[in-house]
């Protein structure tokens, strides 16, 4: 019996992924499986360009709004939904599509991470709290005190992995770096990975159009909405932490609105930046459509299948 393959659409965000993922997903009869770690929350919709519901209806999607902005979720638990779905789909079809800009996401559902303790929602909101007054330096302290491993590993100035990690030290008493994985996870299915990528003009130009449309579409009465739980996780996101910044008289609308596209376009450069270090992933424009199923069909005629 010959190996399923997932097709993996990655790329920056505003690239164009939706839109390849659902043209592909007709060509194959495949439904799709979100890899955005915050269309997940049933909640958000607008600042996390959510498909709209001629796309949603066009092919089945997964993943979309399962869970709440309330509810832990991490790329661990992502990880075992998308082993279950996988399992259940490809009795029905192959190959699926997998389409999403969620760097951890597409990382654990390619190579699998690590099974870490859920944190104590006490202690979390302690750290927070102590994060509010403080800021990092205090976490990156304890972190090299802790785990110096993972401290000359970690991106230091990145509060929510440097917190994370005092966390896990904190929860388990071992270190962080101890539990995670040093080797990928053989997966039941083949994989083939489709990067999407522009030139960085076009790209931030597309990044920048977008978020004028979703003011438009109303991102600010969604935000607002969500103003009252802005210290959730699910929410130090960007379009909503830069507009609670506005609510809370820090910036002014138009400042935030650029300040949403300027973080916009960071997170879109590492994005690639992460994505490029996989060298198995083949590169297209995003409106190359042809070019790229022509380039799936044939992979997947010519794909080693296990003997």
């Amino acid at each position: 019996m010959n190996t399923p393959t997932l097709i993996v659409i990655l790329g920056p965000t505003g690239i164009g992924k939706t839109s390849c993922a659902i043209e592909l997903a007709k060509h194959f009869r495949s439904p799709i499986i979100s890899g955005d770690s915050r269309q997940i929350f049933k909640e958000l919709k607008i600042g996390t360009a959510v498909p709209s519901q001629e796309q949603l209806n066009a092919v089945k999607h997964y993943l979309i709004g399962t869970q709440s902005i309330t509810q832990y979720y991490s790329a661990y638990e992502f990880e075992q939904d998308v082993l279950k779905l996988t399992q259940e789909l490809f009795q029905q079809h192959n190959p699926l599509i997998l389409a999403g800009g969620s760097m951890m996401y597409i990382d654990a559902a390619c190579k699998g991470i690590d099974e870490l303790p859920t944190i104590d929602a006490e202690l979390r909101d302690d750290l927070f709290e102590q994060y509010e007054k403080e800021g990092i330096e205090p976490f990156r302290r304890m972190l090299k005190q802790m785990d110096a491993v993972y401290y000359d590993q970690v991106d230091l100035k990145n509060h929510k992995r440097v917190i994370h990690a005092v966390e896990v030290c904190m929860m388990t008493g071992v270190p962080y770096s101890s539990l995670r994985k040093n080797k990928a996870t053989e997966r039941p299915f083949n994989l083939l990975k489709i990067g999407l990528n522009t030139s960085r003009e076009k790209l931030y130009k597309k990044i920048n159009l977008r978020v004028d449309q979703m003011i438009s579409d109303g991102l600010l009465d969604e935000a607002r909405l969500f103003h009252p739980q802005k210290h959730l996780n699910s929410l130090n996101t960007v379009g909503y932490k830069e507009l609670f910044d506005y609510f809370d008289n820090k910036l002014t609308l138009n400042e935030a609105i650029e300040l949403i596209k300027r973080n916009s376009r960071r997170y879109a450069k590492r994005q690639i930046a992460w994505f490029n270090k996989d060298k198995e992933t083949i590169w297209f424009e995003p409106l190359d459509i042809e070019n790229i199923i022509r380039f799936v069909e044939q992979t997947l005629k010519t794909q080693k299948r296990p003997v």
